[in-house]
């Protein structure tokens, strides 16, 4: 499926989603189509409150939708909140110096990652996750997520919080 298909079929699909899991799955079938994903989710974020939640996951059993952490300022944080552009490591051990999580990610088969973040009002509201195999996320890659994915992931987000 080329890219214009896809956006396509997603400007059909978010016309008629309802619900942020509608808005979600929708996206996570565009990023399936565009640039590949073995694990997706999305996390709200909540500033004020210092918290993020998981809004969506493709793998409830390993990463289940439900809950809150704590927002950790790190190297990551000032990649995706300060510098508001994607955080990308495309290898085990580069995941694991942000994540403590590593171990699991890496038992699903994930060893790379971008975090996309999703800019609404000027804030940073959300991040969409995409996971899979090393070295899978290459510049040519990041920069279609970027071109690609940036509006879908506003309006799904939009979708989901109204």
């Amino acid at each position: 499926m080329t890219t214009e298909t896809a956006l396509a079929r997603f400007a059909i699909d978010i016309a008629a989603a309802k619900t942020g899991d509608e808005a979600f799955a929708t996206l996570q079938r565009l990023t399936e189509a565009t640039v590949g994903v073995k694990l997706f989710t999305v996390m709200t974020v909540d500033m004020e409150a210092g918290l993020a939640r998981r809004a969506y996951t493709s793998d409830p059993k390993s990463y289940p939708a439900t809950g809150t952490k704590p927002i950790h300022r790190d190297a990551w944080f000032d990649i995706v909140h300060i510098e508001r552009r994607p955080f990308v490591a495309n290898t085990i051990e580069d995941i694991a110096k942000v994540f403590p999580d590593y171990k699991l990610i890496d038992s699903l088969g994930c060893q790379s990652v971008v975090n996309l973040p999703v800019i609404l009002g000027g804030e940073l509201v959300a991040t969409v996750n995409m996971l899979h195999e090393t070295d899978h996320y290459t510049p040519e890659r990041v920069a279609a997520i970027v071109r690609d994915l940036t509006i879908p992931a506003q309006l799904a987000v939009l979708i989901a919080n109204s």
